[in-house]
């Protein structure tokens, strides 16, 4: 089966057998994990038997689709969709919205942003817009486009001229966004984002495919110099527990925590100037 096929050139079967491959589960291990025979989850993957409603939910949480992608799956097996995609602006994500602003402000003095799944940047904290102000030209960044976390990580324009050790940096971030490419997250935005990021000059030509070896730890070290001022940070990134509503389960805060005190002397001066 071609993995890039349209899903209504799939169907259900091939679309599951899809995230049974991405997942890297035999039938066995799926059936084991789902409490169903073998035999059944062969019939359903090679259209020998209908999945009920209740079976695809549940072959989609064994396999850990994400939300958005749970809907296509209902869709391919001829059930209505039942995870709703809210934009975060909606009345109905008022406390959504308060909980992120808080969030936000208890991350401060330190920079943090709430990104959607493309990395596109939804909210940013006064820390996030101090740093900003140092090592961004406005009108460049303007020109840029709508903010895109990655794209200001690796835009000559962007922060890229102030990161002391990009090269590191830039590497762990592309193979996040080759993760995304290859996983529920990624779609054709996700692989234009990647082709641009990896069409900048000067991007190492190894970098275009996905290092199943790279490293996958919890944070990221990056450094900022510029004008005599240095900031060493670690990143997080973090998404909200248990959602059962696509824009949310899609949402990563992204928080920056001083590396030394250097960096806590430095954000406080820049708190203070502010």
């Amino acid at each position: 089966m071609d993995a890039t096929a349209p899903l209504d050139e799939v169907g259900f079967g091939p679309l599951l057998r899809r995230w049974r491959t991405r997942r890297r589960l035999s039938q066995l291990d799926l059936a084991v994990e789902a409490g169903v025979s073998t035999r059944h989850l062969s019939f359903i993957e090679t259209g020998r038997a209908q999945p009920s409603r209740e079976m695809v939910l549940l072959l989609a949480r064994a396999l850990d689709v994400p939300l958005r992608d749970r809907n296509d799956l209902l869709t391919m097996a001829g059930y209505a969709p039942i995870y709703r995609a809210t934009s975060l602006e909606a009345p109905a994500m008022a406390q959504v919205r308060r909980a992120l602003d808080f969030i936000l402000r208890q991350q401060e003095p330190y920079p943090a942003l709430v990104l959607d799944r493309h990395w596109n940047v939804l909210r940013v904290n006064d820390g996030s817009a101090r740093v900003q102000a140092v090592f961004l030209d406005p009108k460049a960044v303007a020109e840029l486009g709508p903010p895109n976390a990655m794209r200001l990580m690796f835009h000559p324009s962007g922060f890229r001229p102030y990161i002391v050790n990009w090269e590191a940096t830039a590497a762990s971030l592309i193979q996040w966004l080759h993760r995304d490419a290859v996983s529920g997250r990624g779609d054709d935005e996700t692989r234009r984002l990647l082709d641009e990021l990896l069409a900048y000059p000067d991007v190492p030509r190894q970098w275009r495919s996905l290092d199943l070896d790279a490293s996958t730890a919890p944070f990221l070290p990056i450094e900022f110099a510029r004008d005599g001022l240095r900031l060493r940070y670690f990143t997080t990134l973090t998404s909200l527990g248990t959602p059962h509503d696509i824009t949310l389960q899609e949402l990563r805060i992204e928080s920056f925590f001083p590396a030394d005190e250097a960096t806590e002397d430095a954000s406080r001066r820049l708190t203070a100037r502010a």
